[in-house]
């Protein structure tokens, strides 16, 4: 199972669901996972590193890798029975090392924002992802949604979202995602994510139960 983490848009919150769902794979649901941290800054495989100094064994491996990687990594990882594969892909769409990914992926998770930018990134994301891959489920993650949204512009956004997917609960904008780690979801996050990652395990992840 491959699931793709992307947005062109920078700071959409890819690096953070990707640890909040590899957490929640891990601890919840006792998943193998491994993460593929293909972004630029490589902030996942930072934070593992810097749990390892702190004497926190991160749940699950995370690969510092580019692109040009893929094809290789994915052959390797596929013999594992069983594995959840996620990609934090980096937030760009102008690098051809991006079609085998798109082809290949089984899921795709795009969180954005309620605002112009993001939404425009957000659909050139999907547009060209939907051309290579017109199979895979795409779901788009409301994500740091403040209060000061109009209903109004939700509802135009999310009709114009649901050409490519689905759009998913939303998640609100806390300080405490700052806190999440490789090694851990604070608890008081729990009760905030868990409407967003179950819909998300019990509709495309959860084939054991299904066969």
């Amino acid at each position: 199972m491959l699931i793709l983490l992307g947005n062109q848009k920078g700071g959409a919150g890819k690096s953070t669901l990707t640890l909040l769902l590899a957490n929640y794979l891990t601890q919840i649901k006792k998943r193998n996972v491994t993460v593929l941290d293909m972004d630029y800054q490589q902030s996942l495989a930072t934070k593992a590193q810097k749990a390892k100094i702190l004497e926190n064994e991160p749940l699950y491996e995370i690969v510092p890798a580019d692109l040009k990687h893929f094809p290789s990594l994915h052959n390797a990882l596929s013999n594992r029975s069983g594995e959840i594969i996620l990609i934090d892909l980096p937030g760009k769409m102008d690098d051809d090392g991006l079609l085998p990914l798109f082809a290949a992926c089984d899921l795709i998770l795009c969180p954005f924002a309620y605002d112009e930018f993001s939404v425009d990134s957000t659909l050139l994301f999907a547009m060209v992802l939907r051309k290579i891959n017109d199979k895979a489920p795409f779901i788009f993650i409301p994500n740091r949604v403040k209060n000061t949204v109009k209903y109004e512009t939700k509802t135009e956004i999310e009709n114009v979202l649901r050409r490519f997917g689905v759009v998913a609960p939303s998640l609100a904008d806390r300080v405490d995602f700052q806190r999440i780690s490789t090694f851990q979801t604070p608890l008081i996050l729990y009760p905030v994510v868990l409407p967003l990652l179950d819909l998300i395990y019990n509709q495309y992840l959860d084939w054991e139960d299904h066969t």
